[in-house]
């Protein structure tokens, strides 16, 4: 661990001891990586056009269809 990071953040957050600064990072770090998962997973939908029919139909009329209603 850099010893400037860990005083930079002890002087950005004074009233928190070093655990619950690491508790804070890490759970910055996670929630960071839960939303790159998030993105990932939604990339394969960069793949197909909208109009690509499906079981369901398309979604270009779909939301065709919700803007009209």
């Amino acid at each position: 661990m850099s010893d400037s990071l860990l005083a930079e953040a002890r002087s950005a957050l004074p009233d928190l001891d070093d655990a619950a600064l690491l508790d804070l990072a890490l759970s910055a770090l996670c929630a960071e990586h839960r939303a790159a998962e998030v993105d990932r997973s939604y990339r394969v939908f960069d793949e197909f056009p909208l109009d690509t029919e499906d079981g369901w139909g398309n979604l270009a009329e779909f939301l065709e269809s919700a803007e009209g209603s």
